[in-house]
């Protein structure tokens, strides 16, 4: 599966549960580390959780397992490693906070449609 076809369906997941604000940075050109990151939000830690939930449950069974899993229990941002894909899903509050968009400004924000 390639980055973008897995990048989709992360997408598709975490929609499915109602994610906010979901945003897509190519960050290909601009580090080794992955292709895409995928940044979205929630209302609560439950539909936070259930985001993260969502995006293993259909990105495991399309073969690609996470590599690794952080910040589930506290779920005020998760962040997980799909190797080429790396998905956070925050609280309101703290995607404010850390502002990832700004930190990751040389990436290049592109629309679900024309991924």
């Amino acid at each position: 599966m390639t980055a973008k076809e897995m990048a989709k369906l992360a997408i598709n997941a975490l929609e499915d549960k109602k994610a906010e604000d979901v945003t897509i940075i190519d960050i290909s050109h601009i580090s080794t580390i992955a292709d895409y990151f995928i940044i979205a939000n929630g209302t609560n830690k439950s539909q936070v959780q259930a985001m993260a939930d969502n995006v293993s449950e259909k990105l495991g069974k399309a073969g690609c397992p996470e590599k690794q899993v952080e910040g589930y229990q506290n779920a005020n941002w998760i962040l997980m490693d799909f190797q080429d894909v790396i998905i956070h899903i925050f609280d309101k509050e703290n995607r404010l906070f850390y502002d990832l968009e700004r930190i990751w400004r040389d990436g290049v924000v592109i629309e679900k449609e024309n991924l």
